[in-house]
């Protein structure tokens, strides 16, 4: 049954959305048990590969957030059918098979997703129709030059701004042909985006370089069929693919989601939560590890794996965090959750370094500007450099009124510090509300965890 998801928001309407504000007050105690949402990346990734597969679907524990809901929006507008259930966590999608998509007959606007926007120019380069894709201010601004390359050496065709790198984003489907494509950067949207179009390139596609990022494609494609090599080195696909085979998935909690309680927890004096059901794949799990590193009291429970991705429930407990030093090959596990981990290492006893992260700079906002602005209202020492920022820990801090800029995890990042200001003290943050982008129910679990 095709359903209309709901109704579209013009910018205004998001800017009036967001505009509001939210107080934080220091809590003496953190208890209880928190399920985080569905992981973003899984969400999307199985409404777009299901998609275009063949036969039915249920996938549970979906992520209602909005970038997620403009991947179901995009999809259903190339005549892919969905039902999806009232609280819109679960979704029964109808494949349409590898060639089954239409034509849109309108833009497709991806809102703020940066991975509905470059899964989807893979996919796309290999239709045979045309498309046009765009997305809100923000996603109008961040760099697409990094996927429309080597999509064009497969024989893409795809015009944009900025000589092809601005969207919106025209794309002419065309032939494609397999490439042998060395990664310059460990990004899994872009290895995403090429291996989506390597399902429909002639011969095969070899990617090598910098490869280890998070890998839920990877698994995904070959649970539904997809002849793919991987190892430490390279990644092949086989092309054209001749079918994709739909696959119910059950969504696991989103560590990123689970960072801010992971951080929260830590740093708080009297502090002890259970995050239920939380994805604990090793492509993701940099955020456990730094802790770890840092002194956290963070234990693994009930460990197991679902729909080929690992599980575990996390218990983290008050500890005294020491401050470390984050770079190198670690970053592609945890660049999601540096924003929490800067309250980590604002509550640290020494001096926290980032390094190696300009990906930081191209995220929904300039994180490493943002975080430095608007840490340093609450009387932080913040040092940035081009790849990375440092934090001294454990300031004399203020409260004060900060914003958000429309970054979801900046906004969490932000309530987290919130919780530790001294008494008396309240941080106001303003667009609170773009948290439901990846962590709908935020401000709720907040405020039952918070004990007065």
């Amino acid at each position: 049954m095709k359903i209309a998801l709901r109704e579209p928001k013009t910018e205004e309407v998001r800017e009036i959305k967001t505009a509001k504000t939210i107080t934080i007050k220091a809590t003496p105690r953190l208890r209880g048990e928190i399920t985080v949402p569905g992981d973003k990346s899984i969400s999307h990734r199985s409404i777009i590969f299901n998609a275009i597969a063949n036969g039915s679907a249920r996938i549970t524990n979906f992520l209602p957030g909005e970038d997620c809901l403009s991947s179901l929006d995009c999809m259903q507008a190339m005549g892919v059918a969905f039902e999806l259930s009232e609280d819109k966590r679960e979704v029964k999608i109808e494949g349409v098979g590898l060639h089954g998509l239409k034509e849109p007959g309108e833009v497709l606007n991806a809102g703020n997703s940066g991975t509905t926007t470059r899964l989807l120019v893979g996919l796309l380069s290999g239709q045979n129709f045309f498309s046009i894709l765009t997305g809100d201010m923000s996603l109008r601004s961040r760099p697409m030059g990094r996927v429309i390359g080597p999509l064009k050496e497969m024989g893409a065709q795809i015009w944009g701004r900025k000589g092809d790198t601005l969207a919106p984003l025209a794309i002419k489907g065309s032939p494609l042909k397999g490439v042998d494509y060395a990664l310059p950067v460990a990004s899994a949207q872009l290895k995403s985006c090429l291996l989506l179009a390597a399902l429909y390139a002639e011969g095969e596609t070899r990617l090598t370089g910098l490869i280890a990022s998070r890998d839920h494609t990877e698994r995904m494609l070959s649970a539904m069929g997809t002849p793919l090599r991987v190892s430490e080195t390279e990644i092949v696909v086989a092309g054209p693919a001749s079918r994709l085979q739909a696959q119910n998935v059950e969504i696991p909690g989103d560590i990123s989601s689970a960072a801010f309680w992971l951080v929260a927890a830590s740093v708080h004096p009297d502090a002890d939560l259970l995050l239920k059901n939380v994805g604990v794949n090793p492509t993701r799990t940099g955020i456990i590890d730094v802790l770890n590193e840092m002194g956290a009291d963070l234990t693994r429970l009930n460990e197991r794996e679902v729909a080929g991705e690992p599980v575990a429930d996390l218990r983290v407990r008050s500890a005294r965090l020491r401050a470390t030093t984050i770079g190198g090959a670690i970053i592609p596990r945890l660049v999601d959750e540096i924003p929490a981990l800067a309250v980590a290492a604002l509550f640290s006893q020494g001096r926290s370094v980032v390094q190696d992260a300009a990906e930081l700079r191209v995220k929904e906002t300039d994180r490493i500007a943002t975080i430095a602005s608007e840490f340093a209202r609450l009387g932080a020492t913040v040092e940035t450099q081009l790849d990375g920022l440092s934090l001294i820990g454990r300031p004399k801090l203020q409260g004060n009124t900060v914003k958000s800029f429309g970054d979801h995890r900046l906004a969490m990042a932000l309530a987290i510090a919130g919780l530790l200001l001294p008494k008396g003290e309240a941080v106001q943050i303003e667009d609170y509300a773009c948290a439901d982008v990846s962590y709908p129910g935020f401000w709720e679990d907040l405020e039952r965890v918070a004990e007065e």
